[in-house]
């Protein structure tokens, strides 16, 4: 009994001592850093498909729109999720620009 009482105090002191890491920041220099024309509630996205790219800036609603999360799936598959900064899709910038004139609110 003495044995448990003294492990538990020396589990407990050499708990104050370990250096721990400072917690994480979602909100780091990356993340702050957002151009000026991506407003609340919208997101950046590259449409690229060849040497034919252009970026637009898109509602969060689109996420619900079946056309739009088709092409997400397609970024998925050949990109991954794993992209940084605005959101590519291999796509035709007419495709996407059909996509987001269908849904004008």
């Amino acid at each position: 009994m003495l044995r448990s009482f003294v492990g538990k105090i020396e589990k407990g002191v050499s708990l104050l001592f370990v250096h721990r890491r400072p917690p994480l920041n979602h909100f780091n220099e990356a993340t702050r850093v957002v151009p000026d024309d991506v407003r609340e509630g919208y997101f950046a996205v590259l449409a690229i498909k060849g040497e034919e790219s252009k970026r637009f800036i898109v509602g969060l609603h689109y996420l619900n729109d079946p056309a739009f999360l088709g092409l997400l799936d397609q970024a998925e598959e050949e990109f991954g999720f794993g992209q940084k900064g605005a959101l590519a899709i291999p796509c035709q910038p007419q495709e996407l620009q059909k996509i987001l004139d269908g849904r004008r609110v």
